[in-house]
């Protein structure tokens, strides 16, 4: 054993249970009051102390960067996920893109934090890329393999058009980014698979 790993033990079940609840809590107050909220804020949502976050996360920072891989992480495994459990490709397509429209809805308010001259948040748009691009490679392909959608679909290309679409989204009473959202993803239907 190292003297690192003998240096730190496990975390206990109830400190894990608190990270967890911490991130939750986090994830849900930044899409209500943004990623500026108060510390206490969380706290209370969490059922925790502000003690107990600052435990777990030292920085606003740490805890931002937290959350954005947890939920990054939660869209990655759910595509394969939606492949081997709906009736078809376009249909795991459809649902992981309306779980991509909520995961960019609520990042709206990473916006001044990404563009912030902070360095920790440089690496967060090239690791969103990295997870989420094969991934909607992989629903893509797996549609255009079953004669769902036109063939040579760019992943890229379609996140950055839900991303575009999302961006007004909240602006505007009359403005549904979603419903567009739809109308993008329908457009990648084959005229014969409709």
């Amino acid at each position: 054993m190292s003297e690192t790993a003998a240096a730190k033990p496990p975390r206990r079940a109830d400190a894990r249970r608190n990270a967890g609840n911490v991130l939750e809590a986090a994830a849900a107050v930044f899409v209500t009051s943004g990623v500026e909220a108060p510390i206490r804020e969380i706290a209370a949502r969490a059922g925790v102390g502000t003690a107990t976050i600052y435990r777990h996360y030292p920085t606003r920072a740490d805890l931002i960067l937290a959350v954005y891989r947890l939920q990054v992480e939660a869209l990655a495994e759910a595509g394969p996920a939606l492949l081997a459990s709906e009736p078809g490709p376009h249909q795991a397509l459809v649902k992981w893109i309306d779980r991509f429209v909520d995961f960019v809805i609520t990042k709206q308010g990473l916006a001044s934090v990404l563009q912030s001259d902070e360095a920790c948040y440089d690496p967060l748009h090239a690791y969103f890329l990295e997870r989420l691009g094969p991934v909607c490679t992989q629903l893509l392909d797996a549609a255009a393999a079953a004669g769902e959608i036109v063939p040579g679909q760019d992943a890229y290309e379609l996140m950055r058009g839900v991303g575009s679409l999302c961006a007004g989204a909240g602006t505007a009473a009359r403005y549904d980014a979603r419903h567009l959202v739809k109308l993008l993803v329908n457009g990648l239907r084959r005229s014969d698979a409709l």
